[in-house]
């Protein structure tokens, strides 16, 4: 039996300081995808020259060929199959469910997450049960989040799951739409699901949460951040080859991408602006501890647009969400990395006044002294001799958004936290 009695406390001080820092487990957001709740009054105004508006083609990782499927109206009593990718090991997990984009309940009577196989399927022996408050089945409020009983699943960095999702009624059509395994009936425990298509709509999952001794990179941000045009389901965004390059380095940081296509820093049209979602989508993060934010280019092509009608944000207006959204981070012990906006000179919405106006913004990025540290996306991307251009080989082919190498370029400029 120990006894303290006649030990050195000088000796035993000295060993604990030997001993390191110990970071405490804890839930640790290591995957998002947030949700898009839009207010009734914010619609988006028609595009009015869509032969401007070029679409590159589709890219998604789907070495089976399942098909691709558009959602019919009244699909109903489908099992969902969302694949998400952990950015960090843990020990349990927990998925946050969202109904934040309806307007009355959304029932759910059985969900399944497992480690993925190729095209959808559930690794044999990985399958596990989810329960919400010891029951399988779930009625998630209208207007609302739902977190699920910790499952006791081991995740190693990098993980793909698949979470398969199983909704006796119809399917909501509002939401932030995602390329998901669709298949009909309760199929929630099948290895590879019968009949299975691959369909473009609402994710549920809008976060996966592990325990970990760790902290996480917060990316805030509209459709660049997002990873639009990056091919599909392969993880390619920029937050997500940080992620990479975290997990490659042994590092205990998680990377959690909150960002949503169309998003703006002054209005709400593509969901909340990103002032008004900051509580939930940052500080709702547990474990957050740097914020990388890349917002803006939204608001400056709505402003100068000569496709449709034009809805203006001053580079003040901006400037003074970014201080709050900075100084918000900052009360709550988060720091906060500014990244200059992309080039995008070509896109549908350019103009040579909204060019003025990025490049006139991004000087307010370096030079204001706002930010934390200051990431020149700018410059990982635009072409040295047309500087409101991205670089040819950045290029998805819209001129707004990178593709696969641009996002990797700009992930690679990103300095990797300590430990």
């Amino acid at each position: 039996m120990w006894c303290w009695r006649g030990w050195n406390t000088a000796a035993l001080a000295a060993m604990l300081m030997l001993a390191g820092p110990a970071q405490a487990q804890g839930w640790l957001g290591a995957w998002g995808y947030p949700p898009v709740p839009v207010p009734a009054s914010a619609k988006p105004k028609p595009v009015t020259n869509p032969a401007k508006v070029p679409v590159p083609p589709l890219l998604i990782d789907n070495p089976g060929k399942v098909a691709l499927a558009d959602a019919p109206a009244d699909l109903a009593d489908v099992t969902l199959r969302q694949l998400v990718r952990v950015s960090v090991a843990g020990k349990r997990i927990r998925l946050h469910l969202s109904n934040e984009d309806g307007d009355e309940a959304l029932a759910i009577d059985a969900v399944h997450v497992a480690k993925a196989g190729p095209d959808g399927a559930a690794l044999p022996g990985t399958d596990h049960v989810v329960m919400f408050d010891g029951n399988a089945a779930v009625n998630i409020p209208a207007s609302a989040p739902y977190d699920s009983d910790p499952v006791a699943m081991e995740v190693s960095a990098l993980d793909r799951l698949v979470v398969s999702i199983h909704l006796p009624g119809p399917l909501r059509r509002a939401g932030h739409a995602t390329y998901q395994y669709v298949a009909a009936g309760n199929q929630v425990a099948a290895g590879a699901m019968a009949g299975q298509s691959l369909m473009r709509v609402p994710a549920f999952v809008t976060r996966v949460d592990v325990t970990a001794a760790g902290q996480a990179i917060i990316a805030l941000g509209d459709s660049i951040t997002e990873g639009a045009h990056s091919t599909v389901n392969a993880f390619r965004s920029w937050p997500d080859r940080l992620a990479d390059r975290l997990a490659a380095k042994g590092a205990s940081w998680s990377v959690v991408n909150e960002g949503i296509g169309g998003n703006r820093l002054v209005r709400h049209v593509a969901g909340p602006n990103a002032g008004a979602r900051f509580d939930r989508d940052v500080l709702g993060v547990p474990g957050g501890k740097i914020v990388i934010l890349m917002e803006g280019i939204n608001d400056i092509g709505r402003t100068f647009t000569p496709e449709a009608e034009q809805e203006p944000s001053t580079l003040t207006q901006l400037q003074g969400v970014v201080r709050q959204i900075v100084s918000r981070a900052h009360d709550h012990g988060l720091t906060v990395w500014g990244a200059t906006l992309t080039p995008y000179e070509g896109a549908h919405y350019y103009a040579d006044g909204g060019g003025a106006m990025r490049m006139a913004f991004n000087d307010w990025i370096r030079t204001s002294g706002v930010f934390d540290k200051v990431l020149d996306f700018d410059q990982a991307l635009r072409d040295p001799a047309r500087p409101n251009h991205m670089g040819a080989r950045f290029d998805s082919g819209d001129h707004l958004h990178p593709n696969d190498a641009g996002y990797a370029a700009i992930a690679a400029i990103i300095p990797l936290p300590e430990r």
